[in-house]
């Protein structure tokens, strides 16, 4: 089953369950996919990858708007944008613990060869593409350049 008509199974469900936080976050989901498809250059399904980018995209996006709201201390607001994440989150792979971030990054150097921070790019690029929606970019930056430095 793919992720749109997995998302489309779990909105009919929301919708008899009358559960308006989940279905707000799983129609903003169903945009965004359909946005992507209808994007001109597109065949119309999309790959496996390619919703993953999403889901990480909208996750990452609410986690901005959250930050946003605890600033401006609008409770209100904030728990919205957190009930969303963790409705989206659940579609995700699994998110790797920073432990086993640190042993894949290690890995990865070890693999490159990379040892001094001047490698930052070349270990960015390899990581970005193997850990793509297991671990948020910053996190992988910030390992990078701490197990680099």
């Amino acid at each position: 089953m793919s992720l749109k008509q997995q998302i489309d199974a779990d909105i009919k469900q929301a919708m008899l369950a009358r559960n308006q936080d989940k279905l707000r976050a799983l129609r903003a989901v169903k945009s965004m996919i359909l946005l992507e498809e209808t994007k001109e250059g597109q065949s119309g399904d999309l790959k496996p990858e390619d919703e993953t980018k999403i889901l990480t995209k909208a996750v990452k996006q609410r986690k901005d708007s959250a930050d946003i709201y605890r600033q401006q201390n609008r409770a209100d607001l904030l728990a919205v944008e957190e009930t969303e994440i963790a409705v989206i989150e659940q579609y995700l792979p699994k998110q790797l613990s920073e432990d086993e971030l640190k042993g894949k990054l290690q890995a990865i150097m070890t693999r490159l060869g990379a040892s001094v921070p001047s490698d930052l790019g070349k270990v960015m690029g390899v990581a970005s593409k193997e850990l793509a929606g297991q671990a948020d970019g910053k996190a992988i930056s910030a390992m990078v350049k701490a197990l680099l430095s």
